[in-house]
C-alpha cells in the first residue's frame, strides 16, 4: 500500500509553505518610542524634569556627566533566516535641560542622522604572565588539599 498522488501533493505543498515563512523576515522593535502628540506637550522653556518624566516617561539613557541631558532611544530590526539583523528605523529623542531643570533644547534624531563608530583595536596589557587554554583546565590538578581535621 503506498501514499497516493493526492496526499504526496497537499504534503509537499504544506513543506513549501512551512519552509517559505521560515525565511520571510522576523521584525523586533526595542525601546519606547512616546507619540508625537504627547512629545508636542514638551515645549521649550516651559517643561520641567518631572513634567517629561510625566510625559515621556524615564528615559532610556541620561547623559552620564551631568545628567542635563536625556535620550529616548527606539528602533526596529529585521532578521531573515541566519543573516546579520538590519536596522530598519530608528528614533532617538534628545531632551536638555538648563541648570533649573527646564527644557531648553528638544531633539529629533533618526537613521540619516547616525554615524559609523570605528572599534579600537588594541588590547590593554595586564600585569602577570598569559595563561593558555590547557594549563587554564590543568593548572590545579595536584593543588586540591584534604579536609583538615
Amino acid at each position: 500500500m503506498g501514499i497516493k498522488p493526492k496526499n504526496m501533493f497537499y504534503a509537499s505543498v504544506a513543506v513549501l509553505a512551512l519552509s517559505l515563512t521560515a525565511c520571510g523576515p522576523r521584525v523586533t522593535n526595542h525601546g519606547n518610542l512616546p507619540d508625537p502628540d504627547i512629545l508636542a506637550d514638551v515645549e521649550v522653556g516651559h517643561v520641567n524634569k518631572s513634567d517629561v518624566t510625566r510625559l515621556l516617561g524615564s528615559p532610556s539613557s541620561v547623559a552620564p556627566f551631568n545628567g542635563e541631558t536625556w535620550y529616548y532611544v527606539s528602533q526596529r530590526t529585521e532578521t531573515v533566516a541566519f543573516f546579520e539583523p538590519k536596522v530598519t528605523e530608528r528614533k532617538v529623542i534628545v531632551v536638555r535641560f538648563d541648570k533649573r531643570g527646564i527644557v531648553n533644547e528638544l531633539k529629533i534624531l533618526d537613521l540619516k542622522d547616525a554615524r559609523d563608530i570605528e572599534m579600537v583595536a588594541r588590547k590593554t596589557p595586564t600585569a602577570g604572565n598569559e595563561i593558555g587554554l590547557l594549563r587554564q583546565l590543568f593548572g590545579n590538578v595536584g593543588r586540591f588539599e584534604g579536609a583538615k581535621k
